[in-house]
């Protein structure tokens, strides 16, 4: 708390109308934060916007960062459990590096530690768990199959690719303020400024696309015959089928509601990322005319 509170941090916060805006406030004024400004705090449940907290529902917040009067931007969800930051030069930190950042601070003190996030985070933290010495394990989607692994493998820390953070020290659940203090703590130790930070990270891009299907496709054997082609990778089919290529990687996972796989892709640009997306949807496309 002293080395956050000589940093003498600016912090903007965006609480949607939650009840964050009760907590996130009391937290960093606790930690020793003295300048603290205020955006839709206001507990009321009238959302100002869309609120999940992604890039593209926080442009307006994200320009009142980019004027340089503040050090970092803080914004959660309705319900406090996911965390996203704006560095100080209006740029978003990425959802997906909220769990990279703070592992990395858990790690330092824990080093060889086990970290776990879902198949469809970045592999960021993987990086950032062996460059510590630790192990990384990856669950199915969703948070129960996160905790599972976290208890199985028994995790210093774990989370979701969305800005959900789990610190099994205090309890097995998404939590926001727990995210801010460690990142706080790892910032005020770090000693730059937060792109600084970003910038020490590998820098990934995820693509999201989705291919829509006719009611009479057999979902599963198509996600089988692509296993089945990319039988010379890596293939992990927990949920859905992920391949991986050396340091890139896509993910296929089936809607349980609609004829629908949607398809993530990482890589160390867009673009690539984009195109592996693609071309998974192509060879899709190629077996279901084969098969007709």
């Amino acid at each position: 708390i002293e080395l956050i509170k000589e940093r003498n941090f600016s912090i903007a916060v965006d609480a949607v109308n939650s009840t964050g805006g009760i907590a996130l406030p009391l937290l960093l004024q606790t930690l020793g934060v003295s300048q603290i400004e205020q955006y839709h705090c206001e507990p009321n449940g009238k959302f100002p916007r869309n609120p999940e907290p992604i890039p593209e529902n926080l442009l307006d917040f994200s320009r009142e960062i980019e004027k340089g009067n503040f050090d970092l931007g803080i914004v959660v969800d309705p319900d406090v459990d996911r965390l996203a930051f704006i560095q100080e030069n209006g740029e978003p930190f990425g959802e997906e590096y909220t769990l990279v950042a703070v592992a990395d601070y858990i790690l330092e003190n824990h080093p060889g530690g086990t970290t776990v996030s879902n198949l469809s985070s970045t592999r960021a933290l993987k990086d950032i768990t062996e460059k510590h010495g630790g192990t990384y394990h990856a669950s199915a989607v969703g948070e129960v199959h996160v905790v599972e692994q976290m208890k199985k493998h028994q995790a210093v820390i774990g989370g979701e690719g969305n800005g959900g953070i789990i610190y099994p020290e205090l309890h097995y659940g998404r939590d926001a303020l727990v995210g801010i203090a460690l990142f706080l703590t790892k910032l005020a130790k770090f000693g730059k400024s937060v792109s600084r930070l970003r910038a020490s990270y590998p820098n990934y891009y995820i693509s999201k696309q989705k291919i829509e299907l006719t009611e009479d496709i057999d979902v599963d054997q198509l996600l089988a015959m692509i296993q089945e082609k990319y039988k010379r990778q890596p293939v992990n089919n927990v949920d859905g089928v992920k391949i991986e290529f050396d340091k890139e990687w896509v993910h296929l996972r089936k809607s349980n509601t609609e004829p629908i796989i949607r398809i993530y892709a990482e890589s160390d640009t867009l673009a690539t990322a984009e195109y592996l997306g693609s071309k998974i949807i192509s060879d899709m496309k190629e077996i279901i005319t084969n098969n007709q």
